[in-house]
């Protein structure tokens, strides 16, 4: 079968070291009506596009011999009164040709004719004050929804949402990332383009093990949303590709699209192996539904049913669908999670992820619970949550975006936005009568440990500060503590910086909740929604045991191991550094308050 390979622009991250400034090699024609072509005789090194948030965004492509070299047009927002930083572009692939880039919408007063120009080095590291040791980031750019992922051969395969032109949404294409323990990652770089059908948003891959597509035997194959926005309305189709070289590049199906729909909004497929009936199952956004189709060869799909009317929560659009079978803790039974992330619609504003529990029989999905809403995670940053197809040892692994639309391309950060939250083990568990989904942290976080320093225990009868140093130093850190409350209502505690940024965290035990406020944690006025105070319930226990994953620019809390969870995005002046319990006028404990810093 002939197919066609997604040609991609491999784009090195630059520091902006060794720019040759007005270079001889690039030629600024303005041409009038914000049209420019830029002359460029290739030299070794690096491009580089200086960009500016805040500008508009004007249209490029890189022409050669008359034609498109990329095959479609990309929107940067090149620098018109300042330049935030620069965007690298590896010019490799004009073969050392001259090449013109023709770029529109960009005034020719503009700062970016002065200041484009080359570069010899470049620094693919990119840290920046706030970016994550431990969480997985984009090299550069943009990144949302994680997307595609799967597990082959001791790899780990995590493809997201990806604008490599810059670091607000747009141009999404599939960046791609390796791991072989989910906490240390390898950028490797685009992996889907856009093409003549449109740009690449959400889907999944699996490994086709049986070669029921015809592919190969083990090929991996990937479904996505090709999605064209034009001023007649947007237009989703689901298209399909495949790669054998286990996810390194892959082939575009000759036949794409393979589902088309009337529906605005028709995306985000999630495939897996229904084993029972032999059949490939495919779950769908819709609106605000889920539609399911199956498949005996992953080419050809049928609809077998629809869900979500008079079901859970519907402030929003239905998005990024996941549906999985999973063991109830403690038993031999099992049963189906329909994970469907919302926006908006969160429980405190802007985008989260909320889950059905029920049976699935290949074709129909049913809720156990249709009068309850459930969230997966209390946060204000948790959403776009999907798992690892093809996960070993029968384990379940998801993986969620850390931000909210409400504020995600606003973010203090520049050369990139967004982090994944770390991977989480998902398994089922009981509690008074009623079945609710646990994500903890997954296994490795153990291993990733590096150094611990243990409190053994703590009477707070006064005002208490420990220093979490020199474990917090970098502002990468894992604290798990025991609250035993004894007579106190409400155990506050904060963490804390040397510049007056702090978290305060809130264990009502008359209410059975745990809160945290932001509101004061740092930088916070970027956005409106940003300062916020959210909660979640905890249940009833005579201790409360709290994992709290600290790495920069974010917090998750873990109670009792993942049975109630938040994950909230911070951005601090300096590392939280210290820990302070408060007292309301009885005394409580802490109890086995271990630091760890993590490698």
């Amino acid at each position: 079968m002939l197919g066609f390979r997604t040609i991609t622009l491999s784009l090195l991250l630059s520091s902006a070291i060794g720019m040759y400034a007005g270079s001889k090699d690039i030629i600024v024609d303005n041409l009038g009506n914000e049209h420019n072509f830029v002359h460029i005789n290739p030299v070794s090194g690096i491009l580089l596009l200086p960009i500016e948030d805040a500008a508009p965004e004007g249209d490029v492509s890189f022409v050669q011999g008359n034609k498109n070299v990329l095959g479609h047009t990309f929107k940067v927002r090149l620098a018109r009164q300042k330049v935030d930083y620069y965007l690298p572009v590896d010019l490799s692939f004009c073969d050392s040709e001259p090449i013109k880039m023709f770029v529109n919408g960009v005034p020719p007063s503009s700062v970016c004719w002065k200041e484009i120009s080359f570069s010899d080095k470049f620094d693919k590291e990119n840290i920046e004050k706030f970016r994550p040791v431990y969480h997985h980031t984009p090299a550069y750019g943009w990144m949302n929804d994680p997307n595609g992922m799967f597990y082959k051969d001791g790899v780990y395969h995590l493809y997201f949402q990806y604008n490599p032109y810059g670091s607000m949404w747009g141009n999404m294409h599939w960046g791609h990332s390796t791991s072989t323990d989910l906490i240390n990652w390898k950028n490797e770089g685009v992996a889907i383009a856009p093409d003549a059908i449109g740009t690449i948003f959400s889907g999944s891959c699996v490994v086709d093990h049986n070669n029921t597509s015809g592919f190969g035997k083990g090929a991996v194959v990937a479904f996505y949303t090709s999605a064209k926005q034009t001023p007649w309305g947007d237009c989703q189709t689901q298209s399909m590709a495949y790669s054998l070289d286990n996810g390194k590049t892959f082939i575009k199906y000759e036949d794409n699209p393979i589902l088309t729909s009337s529906e605005k909004d028709f995306r985000d497929p999630k495939v897996f192996w229904y084993a029972p009936k032999e059949h490939w199952v495919m779950m769908l956004a819709v609106g605000q539904h889920m539609e399911i189709y199956s498949s005996k060869n992953l080419k050809d799909w049928k609809k077998e049913s629809n869900f979500g009317e008079g079901q859970g929560c519907h402030g929003g659009v239905w998005e990024c669908p996941d549906l999985i079978e999973l063991p109830i803790e403690g038993t031999k039974d099992k049963k189906w999670v329909l994970i469907c992330n919302i926006n908006p619609g969160g429980p405190f504003g802007g985008s989260a992820t909320q889950y059905f529990v029920g049976d699935f029989d290949g074709t129909t999905f049913t809720n156990n619970y249709p009068e309850e809403t459930k969230w997966m995670d209390y946060g204000k940053d948790h959403y776009a949550t999907v798992t690892w197809n093809n996960a070993p040892d029968g384990r379940c692994i998801s993986i969620g975006w850390m931000s909210n639309w409400q504020y995600a391309n606003n973010v203090p950060t520049k050369q990139y936005r967004s982090a994944n939250t770390i991977a989480r083990d998902l398994i089922l568990f009981k509690q008074d009568g009623n079945i609710f989904l646990k994500s903890e942290p997954c296994k490795e976080m153990i291993a990733a440990r590096k150094g611990g320093r243990l409190v053994k225990s703590i009477n707070v009868a006064k005002t208490e500060t420990i220093s979490l140093s020199p474990q917090s130093d970098n502002g990468a850190y894992e604290m798990e503590l025991s609250i035993n409350p004894g007579k106190s209502k409400k155990v506050s505690f904060a963490l804390l910086n040397g510049c007056g940024d702090k978290v305060q965290m809130i264990y009502d035990v008359v209410k059975n909740t745990f809160a945290m406020d932001r509101n004061n944690s740092g930088e916070i006025y970027f956005s409106k929604d940003f300062p916020a105070v959210t909660e979640m319930p905890v249940g009833k226990s005579k201790e409360l045991k709290l994992r709290l994953f600290v790495d920069k620019s974010s917090i998750e809390a873990f109670v009792d191991n993942g049975k109630f969870v938040m994950t909230n995005c911070v951005f601090p002046s300096e590392p939280y550094n210290m820990i302070v319990f408060e007292n309301d006028g009885n005394r409580y404990k802490i109890n086995n308050m271990n630091i760890y810093k993590i490698k």
